[in-house]
């Protein structure tokens, strides 16, 4: 199979049967072997049963439905999981993403060589509200993790098969794919200008409160990238840090002491010191605790294989 359409959705009833059409028209148009995979984020409306009947036409059509909402990349990780093309793509199903994008973002995955290209929306149809705050967050991104791409958080992107079999996406860590991609040895990601449209139908299921959640994602994905697999380096080298510090800053007051005849307990400098012996041996036993809980870890020996010969 060529292609896997991955679409997320919540309380789209509107737009699903016209999004449907405009990918068979394009699919059919290319001549490229596909698969439609929706995934209901516990819909309220009649999502469910638009796309039961849209299921029950077309064989390309599969579905799944959570109970509750769990969120974006909850149902992106379900619908990875369940792609089958050589080619996954991943849109939004309020057509604001365009179909007429997805063969050249196979072409770019088949014939240009990348393990995953993501749209950067240079228009946005979007109110200053949700523009602003994307630039900055897209800018900090790209600061921290050094991939150069305009717009992390677009839902139109375009993956090779095993790179989404290979990350595990949660929380709100869909707007890190990038990022994640990178950790498990996909470097070469590309990006595509490609069509926003305004939206149509309905209104947007995002809140000011996603860009808390997605800045503590990015430290949750830049630590556990970084120090997942040896957290001492983090706890135990800062820890030392604090103690050795601590630990100077004793000796010289007590250097004083006998020197000058300086007090020690009226110096503030004395309890700031103890703070710091007393915060490293923390950090360093919090270290230790995290290597001990990691040795036990299922994971801690998996490794992404490209290839493998026998």
């Amino acid at each position: 199979m060529n292609v896997s359409i991955v679409i997320p959705l919540l309380n789209e009833s509107e737009s699903l049967g016209e999004l449907y059409a405009w990918i068979e028209r394009v699919m059919t148009a290319e001549g490229l072997s596909w698969e439609a995979i929706f995934v209901d984020d516990g819909s309220k409306d009649n999502s469910w049963d638009v796309i039961s009947e849209l299921a029950a036409k077309d064989s390309r059509v599969k579905a799944v439905r959570f109970r509750r909402n769990y969120g974006k990349s909850a149902a992106l990780y379900c619908g990875f999981e369940r792609a089958e093309g050589d080619v996954v793509i991943t849109m939004d199903a309020d057509l604001q993403d365009s179909p007429d994008e997805i063969p050249a973002l196979y072409r770019m995955i088949m014939e240009e060589g990348y393990d995953m290209v993501s749209g950067w929306k240079r228009t946005r149809h979007d109110p200053l509200g949700k523009t602003l705050p994307s630039k900055f967050f897209n800018a900090t991104c790209r600061a921290v993790s050094g991939i150069k791409l305009h717009d992390f958080n677009c839902g139109l992107k375009a993956y090779r098969n095993k790179v989404v079999k290979s990350i595990e996406v949660y929380g709100e860590m869909h707007r890190y794919i990038p990022i994640l991609a990178k950790k498990a040895g996909f470097g070469n990601i590309g990006e595509k200008e490609v069509t926003h449209y305004a939206r149509k139908f309905g209104y947007s299921k995002y809140g000011w409160e996603r860009m808390l959640k997605g800045y503590l994602d990015l430290i949750t994905v830049m630590f556990v990238s970084r120090y997942g697999r040896s957290p001492m380096y983090f706890f135990g080298g800062a820890g030392t840090l604090m103690f050795l510090l601590g630990f100077v800053a004793i000796v010289w007051i007590v250097v004083e002491k006998f020197a000058l005849g300086l007090p020690l307990t009226n110096q503030p400098l004395f309890y700031m010191s103890l703070v710091a012996i007393i915060l490293g041996v923390m950090l360093f036993l919090a270290g230790f605790l995290g290597e001990l809980i990691n040795r036990n870890a299922p994971e801690r020996n998996h490794y992404f294989i490209d290839e493998e010969l026998k």
